[in-house]
């Protein structure tokens, strides 16, 4: 089991850091904002949002950002024993990478920061589970091969699509269309980049911004519900708790008082 030692966000236009991996741990990174920089064996790596860097043990680095532009990025320090079957972390180069499966990845990675800043009971176990689930996602994808950037295009054009009308119900008919191929086709490769089918997508996309709702307005659940384009609250509820892992109710503590 791989067991993250450090965990960290990263939100600035000064940041600056260098060192050489210590044996047996790796340093993946995940830019979620912006652009940065690092120099990887002397080898410079411009990073965008989006992109991923696994640093193997024994490496040196160092990264910094990129003058006047504003970047955010999560950063494991992560240590296990063995490679464990998994040839991501059997390499001895440093990897970059996007994946197509990033929203998942993201929701890991902050999840794994959200445990290693809250540190509730279990929170190491906790986060050596989402480790392993971010590092068996990536492997997924580089056993399938390199993916081509017009399947990336496609992929992009589809999620922004969703993200524009997410509270309606959204069909790989309209996805096909958007990036004129046919609607199997559409679907089949939101799958095999996303990880997730279409309705999953959409789900999780209400989801994110239920719970902005929930914790930023003063709207009923039943509000948010129909808003969101859910016409049955129990449906709702069921969507959420299975999501979120708890149900909408929890976050109304968390609203700001009314002045």
């Amino acid at each position: 089991m791989f067991t993250p030692l450090e965990v960290r966000h990263i939100n600035s236009v000064g940041w600056y850091e260098e060192a050489v991996q210590s044996q047996a741990t790796w340093r993946l990174s995940l830019v979620t904002y912006g652009k940065c920089v690092y120099w990887v064996n002397g080898e410079k790596q411009i990073m965008e949002k989006g992109e991923l860097l696994l640093i193997p043990a024994g490496i040196p680095y160092y990264g910094k950002s990129i003058p006047t532009v504003t970047h955010t990025q999560i950063v494991v320090q992560l240590q296990g024993d063995q490679a464990q079957g998994l040839p991501l972390l059997e390499h001895s180069e440093a990897l970059r990478y996007k994946p197509g499966c990033y929203e998942l990845v993201h929701e890991r990675m902050k999840a794994i920061q959200q445990q290693w800043l809250e540190r509730p009971s279990y929170y190491v176990m906790m986060s050596q589970a989402l480790l392993m689930e971010v590092l068996i996602y990536i492997n997924r994808e580089l056993d399938r091969g390199v993916i081509p950037p017009e399947r990336h295009v496609h992929a992009e054009r589809m999620k922004r699509y969703i993200e524009r009308h997410y509270r309606e119900k959204v069909t790989k008919e309209e996805l096909g269309d958007e990036i004129g191929k046919t609607p199997n086709y559409a679907a089949a490769l939101f799958k095999s980049m996303t990880n997730q089918t279409i309705s999953q997508y959409v789900h999780d996309q209400r989801m994110k911004r239920a719970v902005y709702l929930l914790t930023e307005s003063q709207l009923s659940i039943q509000e948010i519900a129909e808003f969101l384009g859910y016409r049955d609250l129990s449906y709702f509820y069921r969507i959420f708790k299975r999501l979120m892992g708890s149900p909408p109710s929890d976050l109304l503590h968390e609203r700001p008082p009314i002045v």
